[in-house]
């Protein structure tokens, strides 16, 4: 194992994920008026819609997919579903999902890029952040063949491992030394995104997730203004008295 692969996937992890809480926390109170997503709905809107639905329904299912599928221990469905099922379906699904996603975030950057209106009103960081997703996800799909041909479960199993050491401050960089190098470019690009996550458009996914805060939020108490009151100087209380 060389130093670069034990950085690579024990130390740099530790690394954007520092980086990922503590930026996203600095900006969010430095820099609110940053925090959003520079929509361009109003130039092109059929063509927005169709990729910004298919990418955010692709990424959704990949996102907690992956975070179900790493962070899980094995004896939690080991008496219900094989490592070798587990994996299967996550190629049926993941790949289902990795394919809308794709073609969602292929049609959004083709926007971008060719419309110059949009080319013209966009941050360089824009553009950057869509190359960088669409590459994460090209090469998730090129994982797609080598995770078949581990049909007993194999891989999943010592990236689980390896996921799951990480966040339990147990890293072993060792675990990954013989897999395929498309897991590998997997795993650094997406922890660069994490890395990148706070300097980018993508701090607007924070405010997604808070807005499930409204489900359980306390009904709002709106009173009508009384109209017609006459002016009453001698009472503190009355709404139409200075303060």
């Amino acid at each position: 194992m060389t130093s670069l692969h034990h950085f690579l996937f024990g130390v740099y992890p530790y690394i954007c994920l520092a980086v990922f809480l503590m930026g996203s926390l600095a900006r969010f109170d430095r820099d609110q008026y940053t925090w959003k997503s520079d929509s361009s709905q109003l130039l092109r809107k059929g063509q927005l819609r169709w990729g910004s639905n298919l990418f955010h329904l692709g990424i959704l299912f990949l996102f907690f997919g992956h975070a179900v599928g790493l962070l899980t221990p094995h004896y939690f469905y080991e008496g219900f579903m094989s490592a070798a099922a587990k994996q299967r379906m996550a190629i049926y699904a993941g790949g289902i999902a990795g394919v809308v996603c794709f073609v969602g975030l292929s049609l959004l950057l083709h926007r971008r890029i060719f419309d110059p209106r949009i080319r013209l009103t966009s941050h360089r960081t824009d553009l950057a952040i869509l190359v960088i997703l669409w590459v994460q996800l090209t090469l998730g799909l090129i994982t797609l063949p080598y995770s078949y041909s581990h049909a007993d479960g194999s891989a999943m199993l010592v990236l689980a491992e390896w996921a799951q050491r990480i966040v339990t401050f147990r890293p072993d960089a060792a675990a990954l030394v013989n897999m395929d190098w498309p897991y590998k470019v997997h795993l650094v690009l997406g922890m660069t995104i994490f890395l990148l996550f706070p300097f980018s458009r993508l701090v607007h996914v924070w405010s997604g997730f808070a807005s499930v805060a409204y489900l359980v939020r306390p009904y709002q108490v709106v009173r009508s203004r009384r109209l017609g009151v006459p002016a009453n100087p001698t009472n503190p209380a009355h709404p139409n008295q200075p303060r």
